[in-house]
């Protein structure tokens, strides 16, 4: 891969991802503008990878560190999506322009690296000449994209770090409570639409190693999610979802809205154990970490 830590991060990285549908193209708009400003955030908020090869790595989240350096041309926050004029149409050409990997063809996949989707649209790719793209290729091209939010029929949270089963949940609880109540989704515009593209990808810099304790606009990350985190509240609250004892989904934000109080991540909570009782070891996370 193009940067120097493809393979660290496709062996080495693991993610909680969550699709959210979108109705019209405004819709995905909106949603793909918040979700993109705020994935930094999340970040911070399920940042958990602090170790490699059973030592600190210095960051919260070494997962998300690994993708600022995976491929550019095909990774982070789409600066466009922000521009006037955003729509499906500026999502192609993007696309369009990201270099190929492959052609998968009667079985194999031909390597057409670096090569234009829209040289194969001509039928004018080195070895391939007089051959079109089908459907098919076009979507195994989308699947070579990984934007920090992924668009494809619906819209691909992939800010997250993995975690245990409280917080995968909790992701999903997060991104629903922001995006599918009009209420907190135009609070969560409201609140990042001034967001400067130099503040944007400052925050996803400095995220990976600070993550909560990143410093933004005069406070911290961990101002900001606590917002954040009241406006997806208000939307599970809004939609009325109830379980058999009558509560609502605002059950499933628990163990984040429990970090945000303590200002505490999953990677400082791991690192707090290492450097005491676990005595310098990581083999106890195996264990205590597990679900």
């Amino acid at each position: 891969l193009v940067g120097s830590r493809g393979l660290d991060m496709m062996y080495r990285t693991a993610t909680i991802q969550v699709n959210l549908d979108f109705s019209t193209e405004a819709d995905m708009v909106r949603k793909l503008r918040v979700s993109l400003a705020l994935q930094s955030i999340a970040t911070a908020l399920f940042a958990s990878s602090p170790f490699t090869e059973g030592r600190p790595n210095g960051f919260k989240s070494m997962r998300s560190e690994v993708w600022r350096d995976t491929d550019r041309a095909r990774t982070g926050l789409l600066p466009f999506v922000f521009d006037s004029g955003m729509g499906y149409e500026a999502y192609v050409d993007y696309a369009l322009g990201v270099p190929m990997y492959f052609v998968y063809r009667d079985g194999r996949y031909i390597d057409v690296a670096g090569r234009s989707f829209k040289d194969f649209m001509a039928g004018r790719l080195p070895g391939l000449e007089g051959v079109y793209p089908t459907l098919d290729d076009w979507s195994d091209h989308l699947t070579t994209l990984f934007p920090d939010v992924r668009m494809k029929r619906f819209l691909e949270m992939r800010g997250a770090d993995g975690g245990r089963w409280g917080r995968i949940v909790a992701l999903s609880a997060f991104w629903v409570g922001l995006l599918y109540d009009e209420t907190s989704l135009a609070g969560a515009w409201d609140l990042v639409k001034d967001w400067t593209s130099e503040e944007r990808e400052e925050l996803r810099n400095n995220v990976p190693r600070l993550a909560l304790e990143t410093p933004f606009r005069g406070r911290t990350v961990r101002d900001v999610a606590q917002e954040v985190m009241t406006l997806s509240r208000i939307g599970l609250r809004n939609r009325r979802c109830f379980d058999r004892l009558a509560q609502d989904e605002t059950i499933y934000l628990a163990p984040m809205e429990h970090s945000l109080a303590r200002g505490m991540t999953c990677a400082d909570e791991m690192l707090s154990r290492y450097h005491g009782r676990w005595e310098g070891s990581v083999e106890p996370l195996f264990t205590e970490f597990a679900f």
